[in-house]
Parts: C-alpha cells; sequence; structure tokens
C-alpha cells in the first residue's frame, strides 16, 4: 500500500526530486517541538508559498479577464487565496492525512489553520522543486476551473458579475448582452422584463421596477438554468 506521502504525490500528478521538500511542507511546528531533532516546520514555507500563490493566481487572473480593472481582479485574487478556501483546497488534497503532529495533538492535522498552512507551504514546495512553470502547472491544476471556482463564491447579491465569470472565458467579453423585451405600466410604475443573451442564445428572463433590477433577475434566472443543465 502507497504511504501518504505517495497518494498526494500521485493526486497533484506530480513526484518530488526532493522528498524533504514535501515533507517539511507537511511538518506542523508541534512536531517539531516534540521532536527536537526534526527538520524544521512549514513556517518558513508558507511565508513563500503566499507570495508564490500570489502571483501565479494574479497572472491567471490577468489573462482570464483582459478587461478587467484592479479592484475586481483584486477581489478575485483575494476569494482564491483566503485561507477558508486553501483549506478546502487542502482537503480535496487530502492533506490532513499526511500533515505531521504531535502525537498529543493528533486533532491538529484537521484544524483549518493547520491545513491552510500546509496548503501555502506545499505550493512553496513545488515551487522550490519544481521550478516556476511546472509549478505553475501543477497549482492551476489543483485550482481547476478558475471561473467556476469563482462562481461558487462570488455573494449571491452580484448576479451579473457572476453570469458575466461564466460566460467571458467561454464566449469572450461581448458574448453577454441584456435586453428590454417588454415594458408595461403607467410612468410612474414600470414594469420592465429583460431576457439575458449569450450571443444569440437566450438565458433568462426577469421582471423588475428599474432596467437594472430585470437585469439581475435575468442573470439570476440563467444562472440557476445552466447550473441545472451541468454547465454552470
Amino acid at each position: 500500500m502507497n504511504d501518504p506521502l505517495t497518494s498526494l504525490q500521485a493526486r497533484l500528478g506530480y513526484t518530488f526530486r526532493d522528498p524533504a521538500l514535501l515533507a517539511s511542507a507537511l511538518t506542523h511546528r508541534s512536531f517539531v517541538n516534540e521532536h527536537p531533532d526534526a527538520p524544521e516546520s512549514n513556517q518558513r514555507l508558507e511565508f513563500l508559498g503566499d507570495a508564490v500563490l500570489q502571483l501565479v493566481l494574479s497572472e491567471e487572473l490577468f489573462r482570464l479577464y483582459p478587461t478587467e480593472r484592479e479592484g475586481l481582479l483584486t477581489n478575485r485574487r483575494k476569494q482564491l487565496v483566503e485561507g477558508r478556501f486553501t483549506t478546502a483546497l487542502a482537503r480535496e488534497l487530502g492533506l490532513e492525512t499526511c500533515l505531521r503532529v504531535a502525537a498529543a495533538t493528533p486533532e491538529l492535522a484537521a484544524t483549518p489553520s493547520a491545513l491552510g498552512d500546509a496548503f501555502e507551504a506545499l505550493v512553496a514546495a513545488l515551487y522550490l522543486d519544481a521550478g516556476a512553470a511546472p509549478a505553475r502547472e501543477t497549482i492551476l491544476r489543483i485550482y481547476g476551473d478558475l471561473p467556476a471556482r469563482l462562481a461558487g463564491i462570488l455573494p449571491d447579491d452580484n448576479p451579473k458579475g457572476r453570469l458575466q465569470e461564466w460566460a467571458q472565458p467561454r464566449h469572450g467579453n461581448t458574448a453577454l448582452r441584456y435586453e428590454v423585451t417588454q415594458v408595461a405600466g403607467e410612468d410612474h410604475q414600470r414594469a420592465y422584463t429583460v431576457t439575458a443573451y449569450l450571443l444569440d442564445r437566450p438565458l433568462g428572463t426577469g421582471t423588475g421596477t428599474s432596467k437594472k433590477i430585470a437585469e439581475e433577475a435575468a442573470a439570476r434566472v440563467a444562472l440557476a438554468l445552466l447550473r441545472a443543465g451541468g454547465e454552470a
């Protein structure tokens, strides 16, 4: 049977040339406190991994969203590097089965802080062992479809933004549009009906007391239909 580190490397799709780097990335400080003769913990690697992660994701978001301003790109990157998300990625990789912690506190291996730190340390170990380009490839493989990841964590109060997140990398910057298809009611009590189109394909229709509200409603309907169809 494979040991945990061998299984982890299989999941990563990358085999370390220097296994000691991988072991260090998965060594919690509590283990070193309990074993003074052990190599250093993953704290220094965590520091480097944070910077590597910021650079890799910044470059990829810059490529995926060529028309977006700095503030939006910064927010997307923040969502992808925050501890809650990196902890989720650590669990997807099964890092809790590999993390070395003190024998007296085995529960530490499953804590969010320890897992998030270990994920960043693993990123640094990949960078040091493989070099920039292979590490970037492996990191992005771990993250998978970034627009899909973002669609799952962006706030629900921005349906148009979430729909754009889904459409832009697949169909381009201008593929998504909103068209007013009906206006009803008196001037002081208008009701707008708007349809969201992807190229010539209607994605969803919504109504509201303003064009903005109707567009948001149409985007919500479109997102729900896309999810139901397995497209988003």
